[in-house]
């Protein structure tokens, strides 16, 4: 059995843990929690996870024939990567990185402004009126999702039955017994408050007497994690291009001082220009110097959380480190039955990299995937820019890759999984008015 079948299943992979958080003494403050509510999406019967397999077979095939224009296989090279349209990347001059510090300032202020108001109070193109928007404006579709909150429905504005959405269905209840509120009021406020390209935009969030509901946009080309298991692993070439696309997303998160903290496939879509995008922020936190929160998915989890001392923005670049070695090898770096053997593999920083990764691709994961923190690329004195500029994304065009003129590897097919539906239950009594004021 090939190594990437361990983690065919979500139910084998998605245990998600949040225990508890410490305070910077080392005490508990007792904020015992389990998984964020899109990335919990396990324990369903088998044909309730069955997705498109004509889509599969489309997608997979798609692939294969791009890698052959390139010249490569899809299973793997080792070539450099080359998807840049421009003779001197590899090497950021002074006037670019000028142009990135001012673009990032602008995006800042936009940021805080925002969020010290608690989110957007509308966003562009808005149909509804965000402050009136209810359940009743939407035509709900399908169930694409469910989890220990609730589910997430395709939906169709009733105005306009163009405009699809997917639409995080919350029960309050459930985050309350699970004491995710403050990691559901951080998600909706971040969300609300940024813009880039590779991130889920939010269109509308509401409540009402047993729900929240956050309208995201629908990103229909499926899961990277779907996607991956049916093609096995991605050419480096591939690798690269999602990979420049995730550095740009946490180099405008960390500017803002947000941690993402749940990079995985699962949390990585594809849009049907083949581009990524980032969701599920359940996780994000605002942080100026460390936190101790213990959470994540124990494949993803870097050293430093595992042994609650404290981490800051490098986990996210470990978690960068893992994706990329998962995308090229089809399989985690670290990975065991149980969560604690992950998590001793982890600690030990042990290695071991498949034969056909190229000498670029291993230096690039041995100084991700390093657990001294003084280091890890990424959290040294020069930032995102000695990921930027490392070997392995020599040929990259990053500015040609952020306005999204590179051509995608292939065009995804629409693809989601199947679920149950369920009745929808409103109570007639408003539930939990105190923890969701802010919401």
């Amino acid at each position: 059995m090939s190594l990437f079948k361990k983690f065919q299943t979500k139910s084998e992979r998605l245990i998600k843990i949040a225990t508890s958080t410490l305070n910077s003494s080392g005490t508990s403050s007792g904020n015992s929690s389990t998984s964020s509510f899109v990335s919990s999406t396990s324990n369903q019967s088998a044909s309730n996870q069955a997705s498109s397999s004509s889509s599969g077979t489309s997608i997979k095939q798609s692939i294969k024939d791009t890698d052959k224009q390139m010249g490569q296989s899809s299973s793997g090279s080792k070539a450099t990567p080359s998807y840049s349209n421009n003779p001197n990347t590899g090497y950021l001059t002074p006037e670019y990185e000028a142009s990135v510090k001012q673009f990032l300032e602008l995006k800042r202020k936009d940021f805080e402004e925002k969020f010290k108001h608690g989110g957007a109070k509308s966003q562009p193109n808005q149909i509804l009126d965000p402050k009136n928007v209810k359940l009743d404006d939407f035509e709900l579709d399908r169930t694409i999702g469910t989890g220990s909150f609730g589910r997430v429905i395709i939906v169709y504005l009733k105005k306009d039955k163009t405009q699809r959405y997917a639409m995080k269905m919350l029960k309050k209840e459930n985050i309350v017994k699970m004491k995710q509120v403050e990691h559901t009021l951080n998600e909706k406020k971040i969300l609300s408050s940024i813009d880039f390209p590779f991130i889920v935009k939010l269109a509308y969030s509401f409540k009402d007497t047993t729900n929240l509901y956050m309208v995201l946009e629908y990103v229909s080309g499926g899961e990277m994690f779907t996607h991956l298991r049916k093609t096995g692993r991605y050419s480096e070439e591939n690798a690269c291009f999602y990979a420049a696309q995730i550095v740009l997303t946490f180099e405008y998160l960390h500017y803002l001082n947000i941690i993402y903290r749940d990079l995985k496939p699962e949390n990585v879509l594809y849009d049907p220009n083949g581009y990524i995008k980032i969701t599920d922020f359940g996780f994000a936190k605002i942080i100026k110097d460390r936190t101790w929160t213990l959470c994540g998915t124990p494949e993803y989890l870097a050293p430093e959380i595992i042994l609650s001392r404290g981490y800051n923005k490098a986990v996210d670049w470990w978690a960068l480190g893992v994706i990329i070695y998962e995308m090229a090898a089809g399989y985690p770096p670290f990975f065991a039955e149980q969560p604690i053997q992950i998590y001793e593999k982890i600690v030990s920083g042990h290695l071991r990299f498949p034969s056909h990764f190229s000498v670029d691709l291993k230096d690039l994961l041995k100084n991700l995937l390093q657990v001294d923190l003084t280091k890890r690329i990424g959290n040294l004195k020069n930032g995102v820019n000695d990921v930027k500029q490392h070997k392995w994304f020599h040929n990259i065009d990053w500015m040609a890759i952020y306005e999204r003129k590179i051509k995608a590897p292939f065009l995804p097919k629409e693809e989601y999984e199947h679920y149950d539906e369920e009745p929808l239950y409103i109570s007639t009594t408003e539930k939990f008015v105190k923890e969701f004021a802010e919401f």
